[in-house]
């Protein structure tokens, strides 16, 4: 347990030290297709997305050698997530939940500070250590392995901790603010989620954070330290 332990901590300081380039390289080893949006009836919202996060870019000064790129998904699923090599998907049912696009700006720029901060390749080290350790403590055959890295499906489950949903936040609403001069309703998908918790299944962008009632003061807090 205790190299388990040591292997994860290692693999995740030093993964955030891997070129994105080599990040995005690891894709080419992996079933992407569900990244790709083929449907016609989808291209001007997944074009609006992508014209949305290209404006957080800027705002966000992202570095120049990470791109990002959005994908929508049509499903009624609410949630957003952010994954390797600059790919974040945005499901139809967030996009119902929103009110304004401000409230649409900040879930998209906290997706994009993870991949700013390089917290899907620091996540997926820490988990591709622990798979590599349990496998030779038990046994497991190398075509498991290569099973598991060889599923895109992982990437979609990817956990960031307490501290780097945090820093996304922080980046979001900064982000969010040199784009629209203001951040109202940018608490809007929280207040939302707050609101209806008992009767939804917690989307992943929120599985790891703090008490709703605490991320919302936060953004309200720097709505008043920074009126529009």
């Amino acid at each position: 347990i205790a190299v388990v332990v040591l292997l994860s901590l290692l693999a995740g300081y030093l993964a955030g030290y891997v070129p994105f380039a080599k990040e995005k390289a690891l894709l080419s080893h992996i079933n992407v297709g569900w990244l790709k949006t083929d449907y016609k009836t989808n291209n001007a919202k997944e074009q609006y997305l992508q014209a949305l996060a290209d404006r957080l870019s800027t705002a966000m000064e992202m570095p120049a050698d990470i791109q990002v790129s959005v994908h929508y998904d049509d499903d009624p699923t609410i949630n957003a997530m952010a994954t390797l090599g600059g790919h974040i998907v945005v499901y139809q049912g967030l996009i119902d939940t929103l009110p304004n696009e401000n409230a649409l700006a900040m879930v998209v720029a906290h997706e994009m500070a993870h991949i700013r901060h390089r917290h899907p390749i620091v996540a997926m080290g820490r988990g591709f250590a622990v798979m590599l350790a349990l496998s030779s403590l038990a046994g497991v055959g190398d075509g498991m392995m290569q099973q598991w890295v060889g599923s895109m499906g992982m990437l979609s489950v990817l956990t960031f901790s307490r501290a780097q949903e945090e820093e996304a936040d922080a980046d979001a609403i900064r982000a969010v603010y040199r784009s629209y001069g203001h951040v109202g309703g940018a608490a809007a998908f929280f207040e939302y989620i707050d609101e209806h918790a008992s009767a939804l299944e917690m989307p992943q962008i929120l599985s790891t954070h703090p008490d709703h009632a605490a991320r919302i003061e936060r953004i309200r807090k720097f709505e008043r330290e920074h009126p529009g």
